[in-house]
């Protein structure tokens, strides 16, 4: 079998699978070098080093998002928008301290941003507001996702397992209204805390929306 010919993109690939099974911390250029098949010196050739390989790869994550169209509701597409933020960082859980922290941003990155602010300009946003509605929704759905992936449970019945535990279930007793939403929320038959995301989402939008209304002539 000829050996396999090393291009950017593939290390890209490689890299993607690596930090998705591993997370950041366990993505070196030895180890990819030996997932690829080839010496870490041929890596070099394509990526003069880590903080490079990093770029590319948050660039990477960018582009699976669906951008929103600029020709749609604003409303509508930044919610599509914000929902393949999630999917896409549930792939790729290692990405989130990447997606804004690079200094030196990719294509898709930038196309990425460029999209968002044209979807906010076209629906008449002001230049205040665009930076207002651009912060608090990516705040919200970044913290979420962040909340998603550090949650002692995962399902409802893991909640209802974990609140009934001796030592918390002693401690709640303590603070009534910590009790009140255990039994009003989340001993609930169905609870679940992924199912906020849509609503939260939708309230951040709703006041984005009012916020709009009172701004426009």
């Amino acid at each position: 079998m000829p050996p396999r010919k090393l291009t950017p993109e593939a290390v890209v690939d490689a890299a993607l699978v690596v930090a998705d099974r591993q997370g950041i911390e366990g993505l070196t250029m030895r180890g990819l070098a030996r997932e690829l098949g080839v010496e870490a010196m041929s890596l070099y050739h394509h990526y003069a080093g880590k903080e490079l390989l990093l770029d590319a790869m948050a660039d990477r994550v960018y582009s699976e998002i669906a951008l929103p169209d600029p020709a749609g509701p604003w409303r509508h597409e930044l919610l599509r928008r914000s929902r393949s933020v999630r999917e896409v960082l549930h792939r790729h859980p290692w990405a989130l301290p990447l997606m804004e922290s690079r200094r030196a941003p990719g294509p898709a990155n930038l196309a990425y941003h460029d999209a968002n602010i044209a979807c906010l300009r076209t629906a008449g946003f002001d230049a205040a507001l665009v930076a207002h509605a651009y912060a608090v929704i990516d705040a919200f759905v970044y913290g979420f996702v962040l909340q998603e992936a550090t949650l002692p449970f995962d399902s409802g019945e893991e909640a209802a397992a974990f609140v009934h535990e001796e030592s918390l279930a002693a401690a709640l007793a303590a603070y009534p209204n910590m009790g009140w939403f255990v039994e009003q929320v989340v001993l609930v038959p169905g609870y679940s805390f992924a199912r906020e995301f849509e609503s939260g989402l939708e309230l951040v939008l709703d006041g984005i929306e009012a916020r709009h209304k009172v701004d426009s002539p």
